[in-house]
This record gives structure tokens, C-alpha cells and sequence, in this order.
């Protein structure tokens, strides 16, 4: 944690567009303990408002924030979007993040915190930042200035790392047959003691590094309960650090310390510690028992009958801190506070409705484009991503974020993969795949003077002839095209539909009645219209579908072609004729006419080798006509383009 002697400087590591989105509202500045107090990280929009003061509704908002934010980060600011006086609205900005954070941290956080009050413009776009330590937000003060950080993922991932710590609790609760009211009463008696276990002695905290990396690996420590103090602030870690051997060990010890790449400051490339919880379930033995939580109930006669309930609790909790934070305040004050929190939100939910079907709760990590890092949401399993109500709360969280409301970015599918039913995984955040992707990036320009390039937006995979030693060589081009083209929906995570084989896609063909039974195992080639059955099936993703009447042609459609990959940004296949095509972008003069084809080549035989696709020509730019006068596109020969429509989803 660096000092700031002068408290009238901020530190902006945000985009500035976040900071000002060019509409009224409120929006809650985000910070964190480890940074100067003046330190801006990202925005968040606020979204809750009281209908008959148009205020915001502190108690709804903290219990979203609550969730949404990491412990390791909190509110240092609002910024309120005006056009009058910035004197008056940035007293207004302060006086709402004061009431936020007095509802998020207690009385205590008021006093003492500098808050900050920005102003945006809606008029003229320009920012203004000032600053208040007095609690009644009386005697703002102009800052001096104001610094955006030019790499902020390397100021701010050099300086802190992540902790994670998974839990499964198994509640079981009895409660009177003849009296079932008493089972809320049961199971909030149960929940405190939960808690309470937590801060127990005889619980252990093991700490431990999840890097795969050579040379000596940092061994675990062992914190038990009886060293922690859930007492002090986390801003003052350093205060009294030099009480035992235990608090002088930092989160440093399990950090790599040599990043030479700048492109490892990620999230994906965070330092990662896992904290993983074991109970002594005997005082006068030092043994660890395995992860158990449990309430046995006493309050309820031997004689009265009695009914058995369980409730299972899944948390997963992710936190930041600074890499010199000691251990023992890693745990005490954001690990255990986390799974305190996250319990208690999940506890909320069931409540209600215990005894009907309760919720099938999951703790969900995302770390959507724009942010510099990770939130944390919980969704409801029994919806289905699909339902309304779940689409609902997707679309309140892109609202909150500033993410648009046409992507799919906080799907389960999207979700960082720190958690295992083993612990964290060490060797990737996200799942992934073998299969190459997005081979078209790098490879020679297109030969266009003038033109402008409209590309596939986003990843795809390349499926090609004998492909996961399936020979389909000479009749499976338009498979191949497909499969790629559902690759694409996948890892834009608008499905989480495998990948059809060639016998899944005839099925489906058969299924809706376009094919008969024995078309199923056949060799029989498809074109541009059976595609676009089956994508309506499998994904329920339209299509628009060009039809030219020959290869020389095409190069008319090009403008129409560049609005697609601008606007859409899906793969195409081109068929008709006697071969299919992927097309992945056109590059085009509108001055001229010259045009050119970024074709994907399903036809290809070889290994999945980069270098030897490019360099053979089964990924690259194709000229209607190439130099030697040839025709890269037949002219006695129609040809079908299937546009797939990125369906309009969150």
C-alpha cells in the first residue's frame, strides 16, 4: 500500500467513458483499502431508487453490493451525472456514498474515510473531482489533480493477488411435525451457530499457493482460529503486525515474483492463494477432521415427533488483497467476513419458502469486458438461464455494469472457473479446448488498395475435413462450415449446446421433418437452408440468407456482406455450387469496388498446425478474380450465403 501525503490528488484507473456515460443517474465510485483513499477502480451504476423521492434506496443497494463487490474493495465516492451547480452536486454525491457505506461497514467507516464527490457534465462531458473528510460532507474541497493510469492492469495486479476459499455446509435441521412454524426459528438458531463456528479456535485455516511453477514450492501455513482478530480494521494491517511469527508472514510468500510479460496482468494471471477450512472436532486432540459444519438441535422433546431437513450450502468466496496484507488479516478480515456475508445472502433467499422447494443457490465469479476486476453474483439455478425471471437479473446486473444489453456476458458459461468440487484449479481460469482458434489472426493483408476490413467478431473454432478422425472427406464441407459457425455461438457463450457431430446434425434434420429416416448415417451433402433449420433448432439462432445466381456475382454483395460483420459479426457460410466455404470477413473499396474474401477452408486434411493452414491457403484472402485471372468463385454456378443473427440476449 503506497503513501499519499497529499489527499487532493486521485489516482483514475478506470476508462474515463465509464466514469462519464453521457446520461443523468448516480453512479458508486469503487475502491479499495489497499490503495491510496483517493483511488478509483471502477464505477458501478446505481440502479435502485426510492418512488416517491427519486432517491437511491440505500438498503436494497447495499444488499446488492454487498454480493456484487469482493471483499478487498469498497465504496470511496459517488459520481452524479448534472448540468448545475457542481458545488451542490458533489455535496449530494458525497452525502449518498456517506449513507452507502455507513449501511456497508457500520458508523465506524464514516469518520474515517476522505470521500470523494466527482461531477460529470451532461452537457459538456467535462469531470469534476472533489473531496470531503467531514462527515456532514460540509467543507468540500477541489482536487488538485487527477491521474489516469496508462496500464492499470499492471498497477493494480503488480500490487495485490486473489484468495479464494470454497465451503460446502450440510444444515440439518429438526423441527415439530405438529408445529412447522417453528422450523424458521430452528433454522435461524442454526445459521448463528454456523457462523459462530467460524470464529471458533478449534477451526484451521490452511493457506496455500495454487501456482504450478519450478523450483521450491512455499508450503502451506496453518492458521488456527485462536490466532485471528476479527477485530481490526483492515486498513490499519500494519498496526501490531508484530505480535507472532504467524503475522508476519504476508501473501507475498505465495506470490510469484518475476512477470517479465506485461501480458500476465490479468485476472486469468493473478496470483492466486487458496484457503482452504478444517474443523478440530475434538478439543483435546490436535487432529483435523474433515470440512464439517453442523447444528444438532436441542430445543425439541424426545417425545414430540420430530421431522429431518437439510439444507446445503455451496460458498465460494473470491477476494483481493494487497500482496504485504499478513495472513492472518487475509482470513480474518476478508475471508471469514466473506463467507459470513455470502452465507448470509443465501440464508435470506431460502428463508421464505424453506419448507417448499428451496432455491438451488450458486456463487458465480465474472470479470465482464471493461472491468479491471472480478464481481461476484448469485444466481438461481432452478430457473434456467432462459427464464424470464433469470433474464430479468442479468439484465439488472448489465445495467449495473454498463455492459450492453445485446451480449450474453454473465452466463454461467462466462463465469471465471477458479472452483472445482477439488479446490481451485491451477492450471486455467476458463475451460478450454484443444481445437485451434481464430485462425485467421495474422495472416498477409488482403491485397486491397483502399479498403476497409469488417471481420468476425469475437472466437471460433476451425472444424475441417477428417477432423477428430472422422473421414467425411468430399461430402462434409457444409458440416465442417457448421460446426465452426456453432463454435462461434458457444464461445460467445450464447449456448452451452455441444458442437453437433455429423450424425447429431442429420437427426436434428430428420427431427423437424426436412429429412427422412435413412438420411441419418448417409453421405448426403447439405447447403445453406438445411443450416439454417438447424441452428433454429439447436440454438434457436435466425438467419438471413443471399442467393446468387453465380460466382461473379458475389463481389456485388460485399457492402452487404461488411454491414454484416459489423453489425452481427457472426461467421458466414457460403455453399451452392460444388464446395462450401466459411467466410470470416471482406475487405472492401466502395470507392473502386475491389473487393476480397477472408475464406475458411473446411477442405483441409492436415494437423491443426497454424503456420501450415496459412501457408497452404486454407485460411485466407481470395480475390473473385486472383492474378493469374482465375475465378476463386465459379460463374455457371449459384451460390447461397447464410448470415446467422446474433440473437439479441443477455
Amino acid at each position: 500500500m503506497e503513501n499519499q501525503d497529499d489527499h487532493r490528488s486521485v489516482r483514475v484507473l478506470c476508462p474515463k467513458l465509464l466514469l462519464h456515460k453521457n446520461q443523468p443517474g448516480l453512479q458508486w465510485l469503487i475502491g479499495s483499502p489497499f490503495f491510496p483513499p483517493l483511488t478509483i477502480l471502477s464505477t458501478v451504476k446505481c440502479i435502485h431508487f426510492d418512488h416517491h423521492s427519486s432517491s437511491p434506496d440505500y438498503n436494497q443497494e447495499s444488499d446488492d453490493l454487498r454480493t456484487l463487490l469482493l471483499k478487498g474493495f469498497d465504496i470511496v465516492g459517488a459520481l452524479i451525472v448534472k448540468n448545475s451547480d457542481i458545488e451542490t452536486n458533489a455535496a449530494e454525491a458525497i452525502d449518498s456514498a456517506r449513507k452507502l457505506r455507513k449501511l456497508l461497514y457500520g458508523v465506524g467507516a464514516l469518520d474515517k474515510k476522505e470521500v470523494l464527490g466527482v461531477v460529470a457534465d451532461s452537457d459538456t462531458g467535462e469531470i469534476h473531482f472533489l473531496t470531503s473528510n467531514s462527515e456532514n460532507s460540509m467543507g468540500i474541497e477541489r482536487v488538485d489533480s487527477v491521474v489516469y493510469e496508462d496500464y492499470p492492469e499492471k498497477y493494480f495486479w503488480e500490487r495485490g493477488c486473489l484468495l479464494s476459499c470454497e465451503l460446502p455446509i450440510q444444515l440439518p435441521l429438526y423441527y415439530p411435525v405438529h408445529n412447522s412454524s417453528d422450523v424458521k426459528k430452528v433454522f435461524q438458531r442454526a445459521t448463528e451457530g454456523v457462523i459462530a463456528k467460524l470464529k471458533d479456535p478449534k477451526i484451521a485455516y490452511i493457506v496455500e499457493t495454487t501456482a504450478q511453477i519450478s523450483g521450491e514450492i512455499p508450503q502451506p501455513v496453518i492458521l488456527r482460529g485462536g490466532q485471528l482478530d476479527f477485530s481490526t480494521d483492515i486498513s490499519n494491517f500494519r498496526e501490531g503486525a508484530q505480535d507472532s511469527d504467524a503475522k508476519l508472514i504476508t501473501c507475498s510468500q505465495f506470490c510469484l515474483n518475476n512477470k517479465s510479460d506485461s501480458s500476465v496482468y490479468s485476472t486469468e494471471n493473478a496470483d492466486k492463494i487458496q484457503v482452504s477450512i478444517l474443523v478440530n472436532s475434538s478439543e483435546n486432540t490436535p487432529t483435523v477432521a474433515a470440512p464439517l459444519a453442523q447444528y444438532v438441535p436441542v430445543c425439541v422433546s424426545a417425545i414430540e415427533e420430530t421431522r429431518l431437513l437439510v439444507v446445503e450450502f455451496k460458498l465460494e468466496v473470491l477476494s483481493y488483497a494487497a500482496k504485504d496484507l499478513p495472513l492472518v488479516s487475509a482470513v480474518s478480515k476478508l475471508i471469514v467476513p466473506g463467507l459470513i456475508d455470502q452465507f448470509n445472502s443465501m440464508k435470506n433467499t431460502i428463508l421464505p419458502d424453506l419448507l417448499a422447494k428451496h432455491p438451488q443457490l450458486h456463487s458465480y465469479h465474472f470479470n465482464p469486458p471493461g472491468l479491471l476486476h472480478p464481481v461476484n453474483v448469485i444466481y438461481e439455478l432452478n430457473y434456467g438461464e432462459t427464464e424470464m425471471k433469470q433474464v430479468e437479473v442479468r439484465k439488472a446486473l448489465h445495467l449495473r455494469l454498463g455492459l450492453p444489453l445485446d451480449r450474453p456476458l454473465l452466463r454461467a458459461a462466462n463465469a471465471l472457473n477458479f472452483f472445482t468440487s477439488h479446490g481451485l484449479k491451477s492450471d486455467s481460469i476458463k475451460k478450454g479446448s484443444t481445437l485451434l482458434k481464430d485462425v485467421h489472426i495474422g495472416i498477409p493483408s488482403s491485397g486491397v488498395s483502399g479498403g476497409t476490413l469488417s471481420l468476425v467478431q469475437g472466437s471460433y473454432e476451425y472444424y475441417h475435413y477428417m477432423h477428430d478422425g472422422f473421414n467425411d472427406s468430399g461430402w462434409g464441407c457444409a458440416y465442417r462450415s457448421l460446426q465452426t459457425i456453432i463454435s462461434w455461438f458457444r464461445l460467445q457463450h450464447y449456448t452451452s449446446t455441444e458442437v453437433p457431430s455429423h450424425r447429431e446434425i442429420q437427426q436434428s434434420l430428420v427431427d423437424i421433418g426436412d429429412k427422412d429416416p435413412n438420411f441419418v448415417g448417409s453421405r448426403e451433402w447439405i447447403g445453406a437452408i438445411e443450416l439454417s433449420f438447424v441452428l433454429d433448432k439447436l440454438l434457436g439462432v435466425g438467419c438471413k440468407i443471399i442467393n446468387v445466381r453465380s460466382g461473379a456475382e458475389l463481389p456485388e454483395k460485399c457492402r452487404e456482406l461488411a454491414l454484416h460483420f459489423e453489425n452481427q459479426g457472426t461467421p458466414i457460410m457460403i455453399g451452392g455450387g460444388v464446395l462450401a466455404y466459411t467466410l470470416l470477413g471482406v475487405d472492401y473499396n466502395e470507392v473502386s469496388g475491389d473487393c476480397a474474401f477472408l475464406i475458411l477452408d473446411p477442405h483441409y486434411t492436415g494437423n491443426d498446425e497454424r503456420k501450415k493452414i496459412i501457408s497452404g491457403g486454407w485460411c485466407g484472402w481470395k480475390k473473385a478474380v486472383d492474378s493469374k485471372g482465375k475465378n476463386f468463385f465459379l460463374h455457371d454456378k449459384f451460390y447461397n450465403l447464410l448470415l446467422p443473427q446474433r440473437p439479441n440476449m443477455v
